[in-house]
């Protein structure tokens, strides 16, 4: 896990495409029990390289009903973005995520972590890449009809940084954290 965690953060893939430069943002380990799948790094995560490290973040773990310890202890949680590196910023806020870094990376990833029990898919990106035709028309459906989708692992909920509501967690994150 870790040569490949390197290989990830040396990346260059997309370094012609992203104005503010590579710094692949990803946290994972060989013990993680519940993957984040999110968008992609912010501004700031890209300053610091801490995943979640904004008002987003904040937001997640609120949901989430964890401490910054607790989300950042990689033997519980994995953070795999679709798109590694901050994308830039278009005209209506974050540029999406480029398309090169789910399917190089994502699967060679999750085949090194066998401890997987959850997964948490934050964002239409992440949704549409894990659910493909099996997700709804629109995101807040998706998050709607969540039950639909637990006998798989996933667990969705929409962007915290578009959302002032609480997904109901039903004490999935706890169950894995206690395990």
């Amino acid at each position: 896990m870790l040569h490949l965690l390197s290989q990830i953060k040396n990346c260059k893939t997309c370094e012609q495409h992203l104005a503010s430069g590579v710094n692949p943002v990803v946290e994972a380990s060989t013990n993680s029990k519940i993957v984040i799948v999110g968008q992609a790094p912010g501004r700031i995560v890209h300053n610091t390289s801490i995943p979640w490290n904004d008002k987003s973040g904040d937001n997640l773990r609120s949901w989430l009903g964890i401490d910054k310890p607790t989300f950042y202890n990689t033997d519980l949680f994995a953070v795999i973005p679709m798109g590694f590196c901050y994308p830039g910023t278009g005209k209506t806020g974050d540029l999406p995520p480029r398309p090169e870094c789910a399917p190089l990376w994502h699967n060679q990833l999750l085949d090194k972590m066998p401890n997987v029990e959850l997964m948490l898919l934050v964002g239409q990106y992440a949704q549409n890449h894990y659910l493909g035709t099996k997700a709804k028309n629109t995101l807040t459906e998706t998050v709607q009809h969540y039950q639909e989708y637990l006998s798989f692992s996933l667990y969705h909920t929409p962007p915290p940084a578009t959302t002032s509501g609480k997904p109901k967690m039903n004490g999935l994150v706890e169950k894995c954290c206690q395990s």
